[in-house]
Order: C-alpha cells, then sequence, then structure tokens
C-alpha cells in the first residue's frame, strides 16, 4: 500500500481512537520509561500521532512544547480539535523534512505503516533531528528479518513492515545513538518496542 492509501484507510477509522473502546493508556508505561531518560524537555514531536492525543497530553504534562504529525486529514482534524494550540503537520514523513530538532520524538505504531523501502531513511532522518542527548522511542515489528504484509483492520486494510532487529540496531549504532531499553511488550504478539538516545559530542 502506499502511504495515501493507508492515510485513505485511516479516515475511515479515525474515530475509533476517539471512542470508549480505545484504551487510552496504549504506550504510555513505554512513554515514560523512555522519559526517564531524556535530559532536555524543550521540544518534542509525536510522529503519526493519530486522534486520541494521549502522547501529545503526556509530553505537554512533562513540560515540552510538542508538535504532532499525521498523514491522515481526518485524524490531524480530531488531533486539532483535542489541542487546538498546537503545531500540526499534514504530511507524509516520508517525504516530510523536519523544522528543528526535538528533545524527544516518538513514533508509536506509526512508521511500520511507510514502505518496507524507505524505513531505514526514515529511521535516519529522525535520528538526525535528535539534539544531543535526545530520545526518540518507537516500534516495529518483532522480526529477526525484513517482512512486510497487509491485513485487514475493522474492514480497512493496513500495510505494515519491518526492517528486523538486527538492521534496526545497526541503524542506530550508524545514527550515533544508542539503544536503551528493547522489549517484547506484547507477547505473543510481535510487537516490539526501542527507547534510542543520541550520542552526545564531547566539546
Amino acid at each position: 500500500m502506499t502511504p495515501q492509501e493507508i492515510a485513505q484507510s485511516y479516515n475511515e477509522l479515525a474515530t475509533h481512537w476517539n471512542s470508549d473502546q480505545f484504551n487510552r493508556k496504549n504506550g504510555i508505561e513505554q512513554h515514560k520509561r523512555a522519559l526517564s531518560f531524556v535530559k532536555n524537555t524543550d521540544t518534542a514531536i509525536d510522529i503519526g500521532c493519530g486522534s486520541s492525543g494521549r502522547i501529545i497530553e503526556l509530553l505537554l504534562d512533562a513540560g515540552f512544547e510538542t508538535e504532532g504529525l499525521d498523514i491522515s486529514p481526518s485524524m490531524l482534524e480530531l488531533a486539532k480539535t483535542r489541542h487546538p494550540s498546537q503545531q500540526f503537520y499534514l504530511a507524509d514523513i516520508c517525504t516530510w523534512h523536519p523544522p528543528q530538532h526535538y528533545d524527544f520524538i516518538s513514533a508509536w505504531d506509526s512508521i511500520w505503516h511507510a514502505p518496507l523501502h524507505t524505513h531505514e531513511m526514515i529511521l535516519k532522518k529522525i535520528c538526525a533531528n535528535l539534539t544531543d542527548g535526545g530520545v526518540f522511542i518507537f516500534t516495529s515489528g518483532a522480526v529477526d528479518s525484513s517482512d512486510e504484509k497487509t491485513n485487514p483492520c475493522m474492514g480497512q486494510p493496513l500495510y505494515h513492515a519491518a526492517l528486523g532487529i538486527p538492521k534496526l540496531l545497526n541503524i542506530i549504532t550508524e545514527c550515533g545513538c544508542i539503544c536503551r531499553h528493547l522489549e517484547y511488550d506484547q507477547q505473543p504478539e510481535l510487537h516490539l518496542y526501542l527507547i534510542v538516545q543520541k550520542q552526545e559530542t564531547l566539546s
């Protein structure tokens, strides 16, 4: 699926994350773990922010000036309704150019929807736009080698792709970052999250 097709699927599903059926605690404890590594609380962005606003709320409470990005117009409109004073970008992470560096970047259950051949470029872009000591939390498929598939979700097709753990760790290292935490957090589901921190340059 193309990013535009993914956006259309999420347009159809946007209200799910604002309903009582959605668990707003999803990913929050993992983000709190990531925040324990943070050195500065100036700038943050939620990539693939969706409509629930739960991660943005957590980052605002932690003192960050927080932005959001999503490719789905319907998801983003609901996000803006929740947080009208925040900066949001309607954009495809594959082609988006970050306007600044960030102390904290979240990409929870989001960048795995991008085409597999773009994953390395996306990860390098994100790591390059971390401040020294900046923290990046993201999810991936808990697989050992690259894989991609499309499955239905609430009646809509959704594409998922993953580079595999060894490749992820190689990219992180190449980008001057350190993996602070890696966890299979939804066993037996193949769901993985990583906390990555940009190494500080020596002056």
